[in-house]
């Protein structure tokens, strides 16, 4: 038995690495978003009109600080307008919203229990998109979440990549705002590998990943796609679903805006339980996922991490700190690069001892995920 296994996990590690190499070149080739191509293409001769849509549950505390970062753009206000549509919060997120639209006419507010009641669906936040998608003025929806901050030149960013590449779908980088403690360090080191991946793929045309916290779409391509039809009894996934639609449907390029100055922060978990609860919704989409090269990887994924477990449990310790250390390589060799790019280098040298509880979470996350409901923003979602 024991024999096996060591031969599984050599089989496995093999293959973990082989992804990952793949991986890091895939982002190597990955080129900055020249400025001189953003100053070929200034808003004043050709802006793109945006609406900025942002699902908001329960986000008093934040709606303010995105909003103003959203208004503060360089790019002409005439051209952009914002659209909070309220989740049945039960703060004053919609008092706020409704106060900052008294002062910005380019300021939305809308409700999604003017639409439906609460209850009568799972994916909350894709009704409310496509509901202020069908309000939308813009020719291109942006979406952003409500704890979020996007930087000063995103906007103008996303007109340039616009009308460079011609594209109907656009991912971009989201990254962790940085704290003080172990849970937010941790958090950036895994969010970090995932950003990497991400960027890597898309612009591979590998996986159909993305974030909705930074995302761009045509307001056409939606509707020719037919919105979220079909994934709209999933709870979460209102990113990748629609990406891979789109992918898959039209004949138009899905790109990846890759340039420092587009990466939107977002708040991390600040308890160990809300990080698990997120990290199980992320999880709980996977088994819809149509795009095949994403289902292997994540099974290789898994049974990698379930590996040492095994090797644990049999008392392996030599064929386990040798996979750990083939791991630990090849993560680093990846990773390396992707936090050059998010300058957090200084945050790799924490990175090994976070392995344990990577390696564990990443097996509970994909468990649960598949197997128990979640709470989330005071919801419990099956």
């Amino acid at each position: 038995m024991e024999y096996l296994l060591d031969w599984a996990v050599v089989i496995l590690t093999i293959m973990y690495a082989i992804v990952l190499m793949a991986y890091r070149f895939w982002f190597g080739k990955m080129g900055v978003f020249q400025l001189n191509q953003i100053e070929q293409v200034r808003p004043e001769q050709s802006a793109t009109q945006f609406t900025v849509i942002i699902p908001a549950r329960n986000e008093a505390a934040n709606i303010k600080a995105c909003v103003d970062s959203i208004l503060n753009q360089d790019y002409p206000a005439a051209a952009f307008e914002i659209i909070v549509i309220d989740d049945f919060s039960e703060d004053d997120t919609a008092f706020i919203v409704h106060a900052l639209s008294q002062q910005y006419p380019q300021l939305r507010l809308l409700k999604l229990a003017d639409h439906c009641k609460e209850g009568e669906t799972l994916a909350y936040k894709k009704k409310a998109i496509e509901i202020a998608v069908a309000q939308a003025k813009g020719d291109w929806i942006l979406t952003t979440d409500a704890d979020c901050i996007v930087p000063s030149r995103w906007l103008l960013l996303y007109n340039a990549y616009i009308q460079t590449n011609q594209p109907s779908f656009v991912a971009a980088p989201v990254m962790f705002i940085k704290t003080a403690g172990i849970l937010n360090q941790f958090q950036l080191l895994d969010f970090l590998a995932l950003q990497g991946i991400t960027a890597a793929a898309v612009g591979a045309g590998k996986h159909s990943m993305s974030n909705g916290a930074n995302l761009g779409f045509e307001k056409t391509a939606f509707i020719a796609v037919g919105g979220y039809q079909g994934v709209d009894h999933i709870a979460s996934g209102d990113d990748m679903f629609l990406m891979h639609k789109m992918k898959q449907t039209l004949h138009k390029s899905v790109g990846y805006l890759f340039h420092p100055d587009a990466i939107v922060l977002t708040a991390a978990m600040d308890t160990w339980k809300g990080f698990i609860m997120q990290r199980i919704r992320w999880a709980s989409k996977a088994r819809y996922y149509d795009d095949r090269s994403i289902t292997m990887v994540l099974t290789l994924v898994y049974f990698f991490n379930l590996s040492f477990i095994c090797l644990a449990l049999l008392g392996s310790w030599s064929t386990l700190l040798i996979a750990l250390a083939f791991k630990t390589f090849f993560e680093l060799f990846f990773l390396d690069p992707v936090a050059k790019f998010f300058k957090l280098q200084p945050e790799l040298k924490y990175f090994v001892f976070y392995q344990p509880i990577h390696i564990v979470y990443n097996i509970a996350a994909g468990l649960f995920g598949q197997l128990k409901s979640y709470s989330w923003k005071g919801r419990k979602v099956k």
